[in-house]
């Protein structure tokens, strides 16, 4: 039971970083802009949240940094998507290497050290105990005692997100750009405005997520820190088929292959092999996928004939 409860308790926070970039992509994803540069933008507010932090000594000047810093980089994206029409997968990349570059070399500059910052400067964000829940055992344990964004995540971000996407005029708009944008340019609705503002959306949403990386799970920053979430937020999008509900399970999944792996860490397996779990649990369900995808696609293709 101990072990259970340590796996879901690990799982909860572990989840938050990749689903906030997750949810943030929905919105590029149904714009039809093919938004690769979440890993650079979860690192670089993972950084910037710590700098802010360091440097005023408090948790909000933190969270404000985290989120510039990813929405600067959003909007480096978008200039460069949208207004130099250059290559989205080619620009992803070549943001992500900057940012993996970047961040190592101002740390060495500013801070003087390599690989990791920690300091008693660096304020975490507060962590919330719920009132009554906190007592009820087991589920007091899970639940409880979490950086305030899991909640606002979980309670708040994810319905708003579904109900932005789903149910408004602007996610409506916002799918047909996706779909077709020539048709929306047509009345007169600016696509190119709505990949804009879905891209910053997705910077803001990243900045929230990288902050929560390096002042909610830990109170540090390390190099490479992102460590691929960006990517796994993608194809957790591909897996999700862009529906923020089955973003979420998907995202809970990832969670508890970490959980398992930081538990598993605790009873002396090198942590190469457990940081790979979460990895190759996404891998699997994306060999699933695509064959559940092909059996449709023959499926479809044997009732049209």
């Amino acid at each position: 039971m101990n072990l259970f409860v340590e796996i879901l308790k690990s799982a909860l926070p572990a989840m938050i970083p990749a689903l906030l970039a997750a949810l943030g992509g929905l919105f590029t994803w149904h714009a039809n802009v093919f938004n690769i540069s979440m890993e650079g933008m979860l690192l670089v507010s993972a950084f910037t949240s710590v700098v802010g932090s360091y440097m005023f000594e408090s948790w909000a000047m933190g969270l404000l940094f985290g989120i510039l810093g990813s929405m600067l980089i959003s909007l480096l994206f978008a200039f460069f998507v949208l207004k130099m029409k250059t290559g989205e997968f080619i620009t992803g990349i070549a943001i992500n290497t900057f940012v993996l570059g970047a961040t190592t070399y101002f740390l060495r500059q500013l801070f003087q050290v390599k690989g990791s910052l920690i300091s008693p400067r660096i304020e975490a964000l507060p962590r919330w105990n719920i009132p009554f829940v906190k007592d009820i055992p087991v589920l007091g344990q899970i639940v409880s005692g979490h950086a305030f964004p899991l909640y606002i995540t979980l309670i708040v971000i994810v319905p708003l997100v579904y109900i932005l996407i789903y149910k408004t005029s602007f996610g409506l708009r916002l799918r047909a750009s996706g779909f077709d944008a020539k048709v929306i340019d047509s009345v007169g609705i600016k696509s190119e405005l709505l990949k804009f503002i879905s891209i910053l959306i997705c910077g803001f949403l990243c900045g929230i997520g990288g902050t929560f990386l390096s002042l909610g799970i830990m109170r540090m920053f390390t190099e490479n820190m992102s460590n691929g979430r960006g990517w796994i937020s993608l194809a957790i999008i591909i897996l999700s088929k862009g529906h923020p509900v089955k973003v979420l399970v998907t995202c809970l999944i990832f969670g508890m292959m970490e959980g398992i792996g930081l538990t598993l860490q605790q009873v002396s397996i090198p942590n190469q092999i457990t940081d790979m779990l979460p990895y190759i649990a996404v891998l699997v369900a994306l060999f699933i996928n695509s064959r559940n995808w092909k059996k449709g696609s023959s499926a479809g293709m044997e009732m049209s004939i």
